[in-house]
């Protein structure tokens, strides 16, 4: 049942919900929505939305409910990693995700001229390429590997930094750097446990930044340049906005793309009837990424904040209030998906899943992550029909508020 008066000052239990473990929230994401579907939490000091219909009608309505909290780091930084960004000069916040209409609406208006599908569309081959380099290198270790390290690991990584004109070398940095990011802004750390990833921060935001500069010495046929000539050629958005799109393209997209893959082949390998049915039909595998978007997206909850006072389900929700979105409880309500928990590769409504958000914030690289992720199936399934979970398979997840990423999908074939 629904609260019908001020959640924030009535006591109650959580349902099961612990903000910060994803690995098995389903039940208690089922009695939330059952039983109270906007719940205040005061462990972290936000109101839990979990129905579909709620979930998908706040992020419509920006005008109501803000994203300027989307990148704020749920624990506040420390006065330590405070004095290590600020000296560090560390001044960005957000690409376009936390950003608001009329900047937000600017912004991502000059994105899209340069993140078109023409643009990374060129890069199919090239993703294809490298697919198969993966493949050949995992098979040559033996007869086991890792989904999560042998492919996800470096595959968009790669793409993006070809996207954006970033060198290969630097894999393993600023995937450091993504880390931390992730690690600082939806992690449950200690002020000490904050201060090397602020460090990190810092060199990603300046790493960022020269980014920009150096385009504007050295052009190449790339994201940054793109964004550098619309700039000259009298669009409105300046070197900050452009580096802040980049310090946000650079987590963004990659580390989703490698948290889907990693969760398509896990999902498909645990149903081996739906891994031979891609095998045997590619033209299945796009529905089978949807339904894995659905079922087991990258991010599980996602961040609002009501700029006026506010009703959401009967329950007030006064202006200033943060808001916890669970898309993957929506994912799962009875109300829009026959049989919830069944993972159906041919589920004819699975589109509908809020994995990339909805409204104005709409996730701007979505068809390069599923680009990517196709070229993943269809090429394993190619070559390795006979790909299974190890049969000792333990898939652990890390704790953090938004994003659910495997530790490993380990992987057995012949």
């Amino acid at each position: 049942m629904s609260l019908s008066t001020d959640a924030a000052s009535t006591a109650h239990d959580h349902h099961g919900f612990e903000p910060f473990k994803l690995a098995d929230p389903f039940a208690a994401y089922k009695e939330l929505r059952e039983e109270e579907p906007v719940m205040f939490d005061e462990r972290i000091g936000y109101f839990v939305v979990s129905r579909y219909a709620d979930v998908k009608a706040t992020f419509d309505d920006w005008q109501t409910f803000s994203s300027a909290n989307a990148q704020a780091p749920i624990r506040p930084l420390g006065e330590s990693a405070k004095r290590i960004m600020a000296e560090g000069g560390f001044t960005t916040y957000s690409g376009l995700s936390a950003r608001v209409p009329p900047e937000h609406t600017r912004i991502r208006a000059v994105a899209t001229k340069a993140f078109t599908p023409r643009r990374y569309k060129v890069l199919e081959p090239f993703i294809r390429e490298n697919v198969n380099v993966l493949i050949d290198t995992m098979v040559a270790k033996g007869t086991e590997g890792n989904i999560l390290t042998d492919i996800a690991w470096d595959l968009p990584t790669i793409t993006i930094f070809t996207l954006i004109g970033v060198p290969q070398e630097m894999i393993g940095e600023v995937k450091e750097w993504a880390g931390s990011r992730a690690a600082i802004t939806w992690g449950d750390l200690t002020d000490a446990e904050q201060e090397p990833h602020a460090r990190n921060l810092v060199n990603y935001w300046n790493f960022c930044q020269k980014l920009v500069s150096d385009a504007k010495i050295t052009p190449g046929d790339n994201l940054v340049t793109d964004l550098v000539n619309l700039q000259a050629a009298g669009d409105e958005i300046t070197d900050h906005e452009i580096a802040s799109f980049l310090y946000s393209l650079l987590f963004a997209g990659h580390e989703t793309t490698t948290t889907l893959i990693s969760n398509t082949l896990r999902e498909l390998l645990t149903l081996p009837e739906s891994y031979r049915a891609v095998t045997d039909d590619p033209k299945k595998i796009p529905g089978a990424i949807d339904e894995v978007l659905r079922i087991s997206g990258s991010i599980f909850a996602w961040r609002r904040t009501a700029v006026v006072d506010a009703e959401i389900d009967g329950v007030k929700i006064p202006k200033g209030s943060n808001l916890l979105l669970l898309m993957a409880s929506a994912n799962r309500d009875p109300e829009v998906f026959t049989d919830p928990d069944r993972f159906d590769i041919e589920r004819a409504n699975a589109r509908n899943h809020l994995s990339f958000g909805y409204g104005i914030h709409y996730c701007i690289g979505n068809l390069l992550g599923k680009l990517q992720v196709r070229i993943a199936v269809e090429e394993l399934t190619r070559r390795l029909p006979q790909l299974r979970l190890a049969p000792d398979a333990q898939i652990e997840y890390g704790e953090n508020l938004s994003f659910r990423v495997p530790t490993a999908v380990p992987v057995e074939f012949s």
